[in-house]
């Protein structure tokens, strides 16, 4: 984008890459080390954890199975009475921070001898009994203790009492082999992961205090050491800058001498134009009497797949509208010839009374089909009673028609819109034209620029950033002031200040 204006580089690229880059990788390196590869460790070491606890409760139910399997050896209980007392004993036998946690008895059949949470299973065959994974829990039991005489089943299961909430489980099992009954007793995945995220939370709060630490350290070396950056870079910055006005300063005198001479080739063909046009209107009002005539007698006959009528009005609005533009491109010519004459050579405002309410009606006419495509609702409200000011009619309808368009395309959707106000002011003498768009808006640093020649932020879709900036010197030529207002997301307004007319 070319401007006159110098962009300093991005605060990021002024900070000393060599300080910047040894700190990013070493907070990197930081935080990688403690979420990608202690946090997972811990995580397995406390898994491990909780599997080798639940695999000494086991052991421990298992000794309670051998202690009254002694007793029933020793003659001190009946087989049915020492099987009754474990089961009794260990249906009664919690553990866990809340002392819901609890064991359970199966044999290897296998049939449900004791489940403190599911008596609805007790003395039923569970070899088909499957989770909502469709598990057969206990007969994978059977098969793990058959093989190995104790082992880990994962699988679904309730929620301690709760029937209704069903989560993951890993249970430890180890057979009975006397009485053939296996013992078991497991621990929910979801406790383990809250453990987890607690001591995760925790150690996460102490590494951002460590590392907010690193940072503040960091800032202040890096804040050090890009103060006498910033003072060499403002120091460039003056310099580019100046090389720019310069280098702009020629464009601006090539650009007189480049107008001048095109507005002298495209003269001729203008003049063309403006001779033919009139001729072949008045041609054409001869041919029609003959014309009426003729399709009068033939009113089915068709032109161009067009009745008569509407052929004629079409070539009449076309014959009307190449007349108005060859009349615009010659008064173009001329705007582009004085503007590249010298300030004291160029000739004087040729309207010394314009109708500000006339030039914007020509204005909206002369857009209506670029508006039209872009949104609906483009309106004007003009003022009663306006006085007139004094100077040029083409060049104030050239100002207006560059105000029309450039708002035309700043607006997103076509809900946005486009209002025109004309005023006056007795007390202070002026006449205002004011051009409001609800489109995004733009920036306080973009509207410092936006009239610099050469600016434009449509580089890619032909903008050459010459209207406003030629906009402006028209309206300063008129000795009147072109004031521009905006806030992102609040639309844009180009007001247009032009001094009374002297009676």
């Amino acid at each position: 984008m070319a401007t006159d204006q110098y962009t300093p580089p991005h605060p990021i690229q002024a900070l000393p890459v060599r300080i910047v880059i040894p700190v990013a990788l070493t907070l990197i390196l930081f935080i990688l080390t403690i979420f990608l590869f202690i946090l997972p460790k811990m995580e397995s070491f406390m898994m491990d954890g909780k599997r080798e606890t639940t695999k000494h409760l086991t052991e421990t139910a298992w000794s309670v199975l051998d202690y009254f399997h002694t007793r029933e050896i020793s003659g001190d209980l009946s087989a049915s009475q020492a099987r009754q007392a474990a089961v009794a004993l260990l249906e009664q036998l919690r553990y866990g921070d809340d002392g819901k946690d609890y064991f359970w008895i199966n044999d290897t059949t296998p049939k449900m001898i004791m489940h403190p949470y599911r008596p609805d299973l007790e003395g039923q065959n569970v070899a088909t009994f499957t989770d909502p994974a469709g598990n057969p829990l206990f007969a994978d039991m059977v098969a793990i203790t058959q093989a190995s005489g104790s082992g880990f089943v994962d699988y679904l299961w309730q929620w301690k009492e709760d029937s209704t909430h069903i989560v993951p489980k890993i249970s430890h099992v180890m057979a009975f082999e006397p009485w053939g009954w296996i013992i078991g007793t497991g621990i929910y995945v979801a406790d383990v992961k809250t453990e987890i995220s607690a001591v995760t939370r925790k150690i996460t709060l102490a590494c951002a205090g460590i590392m907010g630490v690193v940072l503040l350290l960091s800032g202040y070396i890096i804040w050090a050491a890009a103060a006498s950056r910033k003072a060499r870079l403002a120091a460039m910055a003056r310099s580019a800058l100046q090389e720019k006005q310069l280098v702009q300063a020629d464009k601006m005198a090539s650009l007189g001498i480049l107008v001048a001479g095109v507005a002298h080739e495209v003269n001729n063909p203008a003049t063309t134009l403006m001779l033919n046009a009139p001729n072949l209107k008045k041609a054409f009002e001869s041919f029609l009497p003959v014309l009426d005539d003729h399709f009068a007698r033939h009113p089915d006959a068709r032109i161009c797949n067009m009745t008569f009528p509407d052929l004629r009005t079409r070539i009449e609005r076309m014959l009307a509208a190449v007349l108005d533009s060859s009349t615009r491109i010659k008064q173009i010519i001329t705007d582009l010839k004085d503007f590249s004459r010298p300030a004291d050579t160029r000739t004087p405002f040729p309207d010394p009374a314009i109708d500000v309410n006339q030039v914007v009606e020509k204005a909206l006419d002369l857009t209506h089909n670029t508006l039209k495509k872009i949104t609906p609702h483009v309106s004007a409200q003009y003022g009663r009673h306006l006085p007139v000011v004094s100077g040029d009619f083409q060049k104030l309808l050239q100002v207006m028609i560059n105000l029309l368009t450039n708002a035309g395309q700043t607006l997103e959707n076509p809900d946005q819109s486009i209002t025109v106000t004309t005023s006056a002011n007795p007390h202070k003498n002026i006449v205002t034209i004011e051009v409001a768009d609800t489109g995004p808006g733009v920036s306080p640093d973009m509207l410092e620029k936006i009239i610099d020649p050469f600016f434009t932020t449509r580089r890619d879709e032909g903008g050459t950033g010459l209207g406003l900036f030629i906009s402006e010197k028209i309206v300063s030529d008129m000795q009147g002031i072109l004031e521009l207002a905006s806030e992102p997301g609040q639309g844009f307004i180009a007001r247009i200040v032009l001094p009374c007319a002297k009676k």
